[in-house]
């Protein structure tokens, strides 16, 4: 059973004080521009919102040809590389990927596929998708949340799901998806805080 244990220099030291958190969003659209990236980049603004923050955004679009032929870690691109790292070191990551057949992009995929399998435990993870219309929205919960689920990372209780019907041209504008991110973060944010204070013990379970 995976143990963690509280850092508690850290829990002392007020919210002022602390570094600021490191977002890191991942977006698993395969084009540029994206209503996937702007879904993404939406929900780090509302981070940001609520709390001090370092951010960072990973496209698939940019670093999806790095991927493509690598088997294995070590056959990676420099930029592919550093965006594992930036991934396996966030306190907070956002992960969105479009709805393709009935699932998240294979790139997407193939991108965690090279995340070392202890690296995400105790990490949070907002969940979040997009696609043509609302039938698509279980993904989340039918794909994405058993992937980080493998990984042992915390995935937040609430995710964000946009259909195309949500934005203009690449803008999210519908008010009830915009209230969405904004409950998502902010019944996430009590976990997000509590998990950057938090040390991940060096016992992990194999099992």
């Amino acid at each position: 059973m995976t143990t963690i244990a509280a850092n508690r220099e850290s829990a002392l030291t007020p919210p002022s004080l602390r570094p600021p958190l490191k977002i890191v969003g991942v977006s698993g659209s395969l084009h540029t521009p994206s209503k996937t990236t702007a879904l993404v980049s939406a929900i780090i603004d509302e981070v940001g919102r609520q709390a001090r923050i370092e951010s960072q955004l990973i496209e698939l679009a940019e670093i999806g040809p790095a991927l493509a032929g690598a088997l294995r870690r070590d056959d990676l691109a420099p930029d592919a590389t550093e965006a594992l790292r930036a991934i396996e070191g966030a306190d907070l990551l956002v992960v969105a990927s479009p709805v393709y057949r009935a699932s998240f992009t294979g790139l997407f995929k193939h991108l965690f596929d090279f995340v070392d399998q202890y690296a995400l435990v105790g990490q949070p993870v907002l969940l979040a998708a997009t696609g043509g219309g609302e039938r698509h929205a279980l993904i989340i919960e039918h794909q994405l949340r058993p992937l980080f689920g493998f990984f042992q990372a915390i995935t937040l209780p609430l995710g964000v799901y946009a259909s195309t019907a949500d934005f203009d041209g690449y803008e999210l504008r519908n008010e009830a998806a915009i209230r969405r991110i904004e409950q998502a973060v902010g019944r996430g944010m009590p976990l997000i805080e509590q998990a950057a204070q938090l040390q991940i013990s060096e016992y992990v379970s194999t099992w």
